[in-house]
This record gives C-alpha cells, structure tokens and sequence, in this order.
C-alpha cells in the first residue's frame, strides 16, 4: 500500500492545483493548444481573418451589384484591369514583352518587379485555367496571409483584440479593393507584416528571407530592407552576428533587381531612367503639395477620386505623427516613414498613391489601440462605417473613375 500522504503534502498540492498555467505570449498558442503550433496560431488569429473575410465579402458584393447594374463583368475587372495586364504579360513573355513610347526609351516592363508575376506563372502551371485566374487567386490568399501577418503584429505589441482589429482596418482602407486584385499589393504586405514579426520577436533570418521577397516584389520593397537593417544594426550591438547578418541580406532583393535592370540597360541608373519613362521622379514632394492644393483647396470642380486619394495622403501624415508619439517599436517607424518618404517625395503620377500606401498597416495601431479599448457599440460603428465606405469607394473606383487604382 502506498503511504498515506501529509497534511503538508496535502496543502501543497492544493496550492498547485490553484495556479494557473502562465499565459502565452501573445500570437504564440498556449501549452494545452494542442496539434502543431501553426494550427494553434491560426485558431487564435481566426477572429481576425474572419473579420477580414467579413468585411471584404462586403466589398466585393458592392462591386458585383454595381458591375450588374452598369453591365460589366467583376472578374475582368479584377484580374486584368491596368497593371494587371502588364504582370501578365511578365508572366506570359517575361520582359521580352517590351514596350516604348519612343525608341530611345528603355522597355517600361522594366518597372514591375519580378516575384509576382514568376509566382503567377508557377501557379497557372500547375493548376487548371488563365494566368489571369491564377494571378487573382494568388492575390486572394496573399491577403489573407497579409492580414495574418497584421495581425500579429497588433497582437505581439497591443494583444489579441487590437491585433484583430487592426486586420479589419486593414481591410476596410479606402482602396482596399485592390488587396483583391490583379496586383502585388497584397503580396508585398503579406512579405512585410511577417518581416516585421520576424524583427519583433528575433527570428532574423525569417526577416531577412522576407524583407528579400519583399525587394522583388514592389520599389517599395526598399522600406523593408531599411527597417530590417535598421533593427539588425542596432541588435547586433546585443545579440551577435544574426542581427548583423540580416541587416547585410535584407536589401539583396531590391539590389538585386535594380542592378539587373542596370546591367540589362548598360548603365548604372538603368531603374531610375525607367521610372523617368513613366515620370516618377523624385523631387522632395513639390508635386505633392501642388496637388494637394488643387484637389482640396483651388480646384472648382475637384475630381472625387483625388480628392479621396489627398485626403489619404494627408491623414496617412498625421497618423505617422501619432505613431512616434506613440513610441511605436523602430522598425515599424522605419518601415512606415520610408514608404511615406518615398510616396510623399516622389514627383509621378498622382492618383496611385493612396494604393502604394495600403502596406503602412502600422499607421493604423493606435486607431486599432484606441477602437480595441472602446466600447463594442462604438468600435462596431467605427469598423461598420469603415467597411461599408471601403466598399463603396472599392466600386467607385473601378467602374466609375476612369483610371487606374
């Protein structure tokens, strides 16, 4: 027989039983999750994906009733519409599908970056249907992995509520549409959320492969590679050579690219004579404040879509503001700050803008902070209204506004 236990040994085994296990850091599952660690952390962002759904179905179904209404088709509008068509073409030809305005210009298919449309071509190769298809369902789960990636973000630095709140901001940005979409929008910010995440919680050689994919992906990809480089230098100080090691390889993907086009055009600003094609060059943001005052200020008969795209540009510049007050961690200043920089500064087209800033989900935060601590009526009309605004302004600029998004 086993030895009666004592009453000391008694107490203590109450005590214990009355401890709770420690709680998991926030986006990591819990000790009795159970299954793989990556089903454990999907079921924890799951509230948030499936805000995300919500509301984009939202958009989506707007766009359909509208497309009806006017006669035209939701799918040719998503998949092939303006750039679209250029990745396509990238997809099908490669860059031997050039085109110039005057023979002396260099090919503007040099302008998209390559990881998009190579992953576009790998998908219709193994799957049934359209390059076309393959592009629009690869932008489709981008974006959920994009708004997984935001959401733990939120989540490591303001806990679950806000991370999931912060992911259906996302998704209800004036132009989000677009994650939707034919384009590499999504893609790009599934890249940099998770580089982020990866900076955020040590796993370097994660940021660093992201922050490369990331450089293949958009010129904005340069935003990554700096926040990366920017945690790593200062890491290394701490942690040894990993930090060091990812601040080196972070900007390989947009080196890269940039010095292939160089090496293609035989000179060494080959990029940047190829974004002159397209008149994006950087003069400081005059063009940017002479456009803001005519949209907002002097014109008298503004159009809508621009005058949307100005206000975008200019809330976008106050939300950076909240964002240092708010001490956010270095790297999303950085991340956030050089695509402000590079957007703001640039002297291009106009209208785009506000889509080239759908990835600076961190200027978000303390909007997702302060509706995550409200009271669910408040942060219901505030995500409702979001939602429903995004939805209608998604239509809007597909099949009323007469440009590209």
């Amino acid at each position: 027989m086993s030895p009666v236990p004592s009453q000391l040994t008694r107490r203590r085994t109450a005590r214990l039983r009355r401890v709770p296990l420690p709680a998991a850091p926030p986006g990591e599952p819990g000790p009795a999750s159970g299954g793989p660690r990556w089903r454990a952390a999907l079921r924890h962002a799951a509230p948030a994906l499936l805000g995300y759904l919500v509301v984009r179905l939202l958009g989506l179904l707007v766009l359909a009733h509208w497309a009806h209404l006017k006669g035209h088709g939701v799918w040719p509008a998503l998949a092939t519409s303006w750039d679209s068509r250029w990745y396509l073409a990238i997809a099908d030809h490669g860059y031997a599908h050039e085109f110039h305005d005057r023979p002396t210009d260099p090919p503007r298919s040099l302008a998209f970056f390559p990881l998009y449309p190579a992953l576009v071509r790998a998908v219709a190769a193994v799957t049934p249907g359209s390059a076309a298809s393959a592009g629009l369902v690869l932008a489709v789960l981008c974006s959920f992995a994009a708004a997984w990636g935001v959401f733990a973000v939120g989540d490591r630095l303001r806990g679950r509520r806000a991370g999931t709140v912060l992911a259906v901001l996302w998704g209800a940005t004036p132009v989000a549409l677009v994650q939707w979409m034919g384009y590499t929008e999504s893609l790009f910010t599934a890249l940099a959320a998770w580089a982020l995440y990866g900076v955020l919680s040590g796993r370097w050689a994660w940021a660093a492969g992201l922050a490369v994919g990331a450089g293949l992906t958009r010129p904005t990809g340069v935003a990554v590679a700096a926040a990366v480089a920017a945690a790593g230098l200062l890491a290394a100080r701490r942690q040894g050579r990993a930090p060091l090691l990812a601040a080196v390889v972070a900007p390989l993907g947009w080196l890269g690219y940039v010095g292939w086009v160089g090496l293609r055009l035989g000179r060494w600003d080959g990029y940047f004579a190829v974004q002159r094609v397209w008149g994006n060059v950087w003069d400081g943001g005059a063009v940017t404040r002479d456009r803001l005052r005519q949209y907002l200020l002097y014109s008298a008969h503004p159009q809508f879509f621009l005058a949307v795209v100005s206000v975008v540009l200019l809330v976008a510049a106050a939300l950076y503001l909240l964002c240092l007050a708010d001490r956010q961690p270095l790297p999303l200043l950085v991340f956030t700050g050089v695509l402000l920089l590079v957007v703001l500064g640039s002297g291009g087209v106009y209208f785009p803008r506000a889509r080239f800033l759908l990835p600076a989900f961190p200027l978000l935060l303390p909007l997702a902070t302060a509706l995550a601590r409200a009271r669910i009526p408040a942060a219901a009309v505030v995500l409702g209204g979001a939602a429903l605004s995004s939805a209608w302004l998604g239509a809007y600029m597909l099949l009323v506004w007469y440009g590209p998004p």
